[in-house]
Parts: structure tokens; sequence; C-alpha cells
């Protein structure tokens, strides 16, 4: 009994360093290896500051039903008001409940699928991120894409199209797409491909970071 107490965390430790997207093995709340930038949890995000936010929609959310249905999620506001801290914290829930997760900047992943193209190794990168039970896209329509960029992530949503879950933030309203996504017709595909019987989310224009921060100033100045 205390040897497999000993090489438990071993293994795990083991598959970190694998960068595996999700470890099956026990472990404590928040503790996995979905690739996330940084820690953001349901319980600390603040739905008195963005009433937008429906806070019973996201408690359904974090059941993780709409990963069992391979169901989309989108996330849609402008900066600050708290998309990439919910997708990181539904992918969190996602992934303690025992779900592969992957995260992934936009930018970075079509970067990655342009390589693995260009070293003839596109459909090995397409299938791997096709396995994963969740797949999170932040930042998405920060930035044009070319078309070849935007085809390869279309190829990334088709492999996983009714089989297995996608959720995406963007800062832009699905109208303001064509902005990142410059094929009409293309952005209509990758649109009906995040949207088709998923769940959006509107966080709003108002950033509650900002607004905040200047609180913090407010205060500290009549201190």
């Amino acid at each position: 009994m205390y040897r497999f107490v000993y090489l438990l965390p071993t293994w795990c430790y083991f598959l970190w360093n694998l960068k595996v997207p999700v470890s099956r093995c026990p472990r404590s709340r928040g503790s996995f290896t979905a690739a996330f930038p940084r820690e953001k949890s349901l319980r600390a995000f603040d739905f008195d500051a963005n009433p937008n936010v429906d806070p019973a929609t996201v408690n359904t959310l974090a059941t993780c039903e709409w990963v069992k249905k391979s169901e989309p999620l989108c996330l849609i506001g402008d900066s600050g008001t708290g998309k990439s801290h919910l997708l990181i914290a539904l992918g969190t829930e996602a992934a303690m409940q025992g779900f592969r997760v992957r995260y992934a900047l936009a930018t970075k992943l079509v970067n990655e699928l342009v390589e693995a193209a260009d070293e003839k190794q596109l459909s090995k990168t397409i299938a791997r991120y096709g396995r994963v039970d969740l797949l999170c896209i932040d930042e998405l329509g920060y930035m044009e894409l070319d078309r070849r960029g935007a085809e390869l992530l279309f190829q990334v949503l088709t492999e996983r199209e009714e089989k297995n879950s996608v959720a995406i933030a963007s800062n832009e309203s699905f109208s303001g797409w064509t902005k990142t996504f410059t094929d009409p017709r293309l952005c209509a595909a990758i649109v009906d491909r995040l949207t088709f019987n998923g769940a959006i989310i509107q966080t709003g224009t108002e950033s509650y970071r900002l607004a905040h921060t200047k609180a913090l100033a407010e205060q500290t100045a009549a201190d």
C-alpha cells in the first residue's frame, strides 16, 4: 500500500513532463496538465461585477454535460469582461471531472498547424487536437488570419465536430469575425461549427477589470 502511494506522484510528474493534455490519475483540486497559462476558478469569478453573465447558466455548464454531449461553447465580449477567466475555469472543471482538456491561444494553434503542414506532420497534429475531450481556444479574433491559417483551423474544427467539444473566447461578435476570417464563406462555416447546438455567453463590453483597478486607485487616493 505504501509503495503505491509513493509511486503515484512520480507517475503524475512523468505525465506532466510529457505534456499529456490531462492526466487521469487522482489529484487535488486544480492540479492537472491542460496547458492553462494561469489558474482560474468559477468560485473566483465576480458575477456581481458583470451582470451580463448569468450564474445559473455558468453553474449548468460547470456540470460538463455539454462536454459529454460534444457541444460547443462560445464566450464573446470585450477585453476585461471575464471571458478568458470563464474559459479557463470551465476547462478546469472539465479536467477535474476526468475529461482530457487542452488550452491554446488561437494564434499559437494556427502557427503550430502551419509548421506541422510544412513539416508534413499536419495529419498527426490535427488528430492530436481531435482526440481531446475539450479544446479551449482563447483570444480568437484578436488577429487577422490568412486564408491558409484559417483553413487549417477549420480542419481542426471539422475533425472535432459533433465528436468532441470546443470552447472559444473571442473579443469580436460573430458579425466581426470577417476581420479574422477574411473569406466570407469560410467565416460562415467556422461560425456554424462553433455554434451548432452550442451555448453562447455574451460577457458584455464594460471591463470590470478596469473598473476594479479604478476603484482601487480611488480608494488609495482617498486614504
